[in-house]
C-alpha cells in the first residue's frame, strides 16, 4: 500500500512529541513493507525535490517550515501526482489539513487526519475547519479525542490509537537494580515532581528509595526541595538516559509515579507499566495518564499528596514484576494493524478494494 503522509515539520526539523509520533507511525508501517512517502518542508542540504532515507521517500513541498502558504498551495497537486492509496495528514498546522483534503480529493483516495495536541489545540476558524476534514480522525487518547470533538469533529469519525512500544525490546533488556519508586520526565514547569516528593516526605518513616530520570530547567529546584524535606539521601537524580537504560531502570523498579500536569499520552509510563511497574497517576484535567490505569488492579488514580502516599503504601503489597503482557495491544505490530485496518476499511468504503 502506498501511504502519503503530510506534515509540514518532521523530527528532522524539530524534536517534538507530535513529530516523534508521526515518525513512529511511519516506521511501523515501513517495517511492514508498505511504500511510505512523507510530504513536508525541505530539511536536507541540497535543493532536490525528493530524498530517500531509511526506505522512506521524503518530498519537499516547500523550502522550509516557514513557507506555509507555498506548502498549502503546492501540496494538493503533489499528492495527486504521487497516486497514493491513502493520505494521512497531521493537523499541525490545521491549514495543511485543508490542503491535504483537496489533494486526497484530486487523488480520489480517503483522508486520515492525525491530531496529537502536545502544544494544545487552538480554538480558531482554521482549526474548526480542519476538525471537520477526514474520513477518519485519529487521536492518541480520549483526552485529545474530546478536544477535537469540541472543535467540531464528528464523534463517529474519531478513533483513539495509542503511541506504540516494543514489547520484545523490553524482554531483551536486563533489569537494573531494584528501586521502590521511579519517576521519568523532562524536569520543567509542568513536571509537578513536587507532588511525589511531598507524598514521599509523609512516608519518611518507611524504607523507600526513589529514582528520578530526566533533566531540565527545574532540576535544581527539585533537588533543593528534596533537601528541604530532608529526603534527599533517598533520592537519586540520574539525568537523561537512553531508552535502553530507561527500560532497565523500569524493569528494576516496583512503582512508576506519573504526576505531570499535562500529558496527551503517557508514553514513558507505558514503557514502565509493560516493564512490570505498578502505575500510580495523579489526576489532572489536561493529562490522559489516568486512562492507562483505569480498571486495572495494578494501577492507582490519586488526586492529592495524601492519596498518592496511600497508593504507594498499597502498591507495596503487590508483587514485583519485570514484564506485564497486559499491554500487548500497545505493541508496535498491534498499533500498525490498527492503522492498516482503518486504511483498508476506508478504501473499501470508497470502493477502492
Amino acid at each position: 500500500m502506498r501511504v502519503a503522509f503530510v506534515s509540514l515539520e518532521t523530527v528532522h526539523h524539530r524534536d517534538t512529541e507530535t513529530n516523534r509520533r508521526l515518525q513512529t507511525i511511519i516506521e511501523v508501517l515501513r517495517d511492514r513493507d508498505h511504500d511510505v512517502h512523507l510530504f513536508c518542508a525541505n530539511f536536507w542540504d541540497d535543493e532536490s525535490g525528493t530524498l530517500e532515507r531509511d526506505d522512506v521517500t521524503y518530498h519537499a513541498v516547500s523550502p522550509d517550515p516557514e513557507a506555509r502558504r507555498s506548502f498549502c498551495l503546492r501540496l494538493p497537486f503533489d499528492l495527486a501526482a504521487a497516486s497514493p492509496d491513502i493520505v494521512h495528514a497531521t493537523a499541525q498546522p490545521p491549514t495543511s489539513v485543508l490542503a491535504a483534503s483537496l489533494g486526497a480529493t484530486l487523488a480520489r483516495v480517503p483522508l486520515v487526519t492525525e491530531w496529537y495536541g502536545d502544544g494544545g489545540i487552538a480554538d480558531d476558524r482554521w482549526t474548526r475547519l480542519a476538525a471537520g476534514r477526514g474520513a477518519r480522525i485519529v487521536a492518541p487518547s480520549e483526552l485529545v479525542a474530546t478536544w477535537v470533538r469540541e472543535r467540531g469533529a464528528d464523534g463517529d469519525d474519531v478513533e483513539t490509537v495509542p503511541n506504540p512500544i516494543d514489547l520484545e525490546r523490553i524482554r531483551t533488556v536486563t533489569p537494573d537494580d531494584r528501586v521502590d519508586v521511579i519517576y521519568a520526565r523532562r524536569l520543567d514547569e509542568g513536571a509537578n515532581l513536587e507532588s511525589l516528593l511531598l507524598a514521599l516526605a509523609e512516608l519518611r518513616g518507611r524504607g523507600w528509595q526513589l529514582t528520578v530520570v530526566g533533566d531540565g530547567p527545574e532540576r535544581t529546584a527539585y533537588e533543593r526541595l528534596a533537601s528541604d524535606l530532608r529526603i534527599d539521601d533517598r533520592i537519586t537524580f540520574v539525568g537523561d538516559l537512553s531508552l535502553e537504560e530507561r527500560i532497565a531502570a523500569y524493569r528494576g523498579a516496583h512503582v512508576f509515579a506519573q504526576t505531570a500536569e499535562r500529558c496527551v499520552f503517557p508514553t514513558e509510563m507505558l514503557w514502565a507499566l509493560a516493564s512490570g511497574c505498578v502505575g500510580i497517576v495523579e489526576y489532572h484535567a489536561d493529562s490522559s495518564a489516568h486512562e492507562l490505569v483505569e480498571g486495572w488492579d495494578r494501577g492507582f488514580r490519586t488526586t492529592s499528596e495524601e492519596e498518592l502516599a496511600d497508593a504507594i503504601l498499597d502498591a507495596g503489597d503487590l508483587e514485583y514484576r519485570e514484564f506485564d503482557d497486559r499491554f500487548a495491544d500497545y505493541d508496535r505490530a498491534a498499533v500498525a494493524d490498527r492503522y492498516l485496518e482503518q486504511y483498508r476499511t476506508l478504501q473499501d468504503e470508497h470502493g477502492l478494494l
